[in-house]
């Protein structure tokens, strides 16, 4: 299957191993048990151990795949929140510029604060 096939699956084209070193990253072992509570990321864990198990137990590996998806699109939010602070809005554009030129022709200096 090529990608244009499936266009919106997040999960195509990755493996198992990428898709848990991702969250073992992010996460690490110990969130990744609270999460998804089996033994191979409590009791001595690995990367091979974990994958070994995902491998044959596809209730885990579906948690797992579900987490990952989360975690994307918890991302892709944060990232879509920060690209909207940083970028200026054209009112706040708008009212700067009309206030360095007023239409009136008088100039109004905000009000100044005393303590």
């Amino acid at each position: 299957m090529t990608l244009q096939e499936q266009p919106r699956n997040p999960l195509h084209g990755l493996t198992l191993e990428r898709i848990l070193t991702d969250l073992v990253h992010h996460y690490g072992f110990k969130e990744l048990y609270k999460r998804i509570p089996v033994r191979c990321f409590y009791l001595d864990p690995t990367i091979s151990s974990s994958l070994k198990f995902l491998r044959k137990t596809p209730w885990a590996r579906q948690q797992l795949e579900e987490i990952y998806v989360k975690t994307l699109e918890a991302q892709r939010r944060a990232d879509k929140r920060t690209q909207n602070r940083t970028a200026p809005s054209t009112a706040r554009q708008t009212a700067t510029s009309a206030e360095k030129v007023p239409l009136t022709g008088t100039l109004k200096l905000p009000k100044s604060r005393t303590t």
